[in-house]
């Protein structure tokens, strides 16, 4: 393929990655592309990466959370059985993940990103929710889980309205 039929997508690696072989010496992973700030833009596409070197990279230097800008060529289906994936040439990390100081905070914690936002769910306190936008913008603090859509909803008024 010609170096201009190559694309770049900017997105976030939301779950680990994993080995594409035995040897690790191919690399999976899937990146969540949100372009705009509407929803039904994003998508998850899943990524494989054939070169060992930047493989290995991918397999031991990324963690939920980064955001990526990726380069390659797109691979459509040919029949309804075969996936569609990104075959990555580069990658380069835009932002790390925040990095957590408190072991055990890590593992009762979790960082769930809804479009352009980003929440911070801790397993062990079932109550409020803090919200921030991906630029580090505070959005609020949700009362509980089920009261995010309302959060961000108000949150978004605000903005269009010229507020704070």
């Amino acid at each position: 393929m010609a170096a201009s039929d190559a694309i770049a997508l900017d997105g976030f690696l939301d779950e680990e990655t994993v080995p594409g072989d035995l040897h690790g010496s191919t690399a999976r992973f899937r990146l969540t592309v949100s372009p705009t700030d509407e929803r039904t833009d994003e998508m998850i596409l899943p990524c494989s990466v054939a070169d060992p070197e930047l493989a290995h990279t991918v397999l031991h230097d990324l963690v939920p959370g980064d955001k990526l800008r990726v380069t390659g060529y797109l691979r459509l289906p040919r029949t309804p059985d075969e996936p569609m994936w990104l075959a990555v040439t580069t990658l380069t990390v835009l932002e790390t993940a925040p990095l957590l100081s408190d072991p055990a905070a890590i593992a009762t914690a979790a960082i769930e990103r809804y479009g352009p936002y980003v929440c911070w769910f801790d397993a062990e306190d079932f109550g409020e929710v803090p919200v921030w936008t991906e630029a580090g913008i505070w959005v609020g603090t949700a009362g509980d889980p089920s009261a995010l859509g309302e959060l961000i909803e108000a949150f978004e008024h605000r903005q269009a309205a010229g507020g704070e």
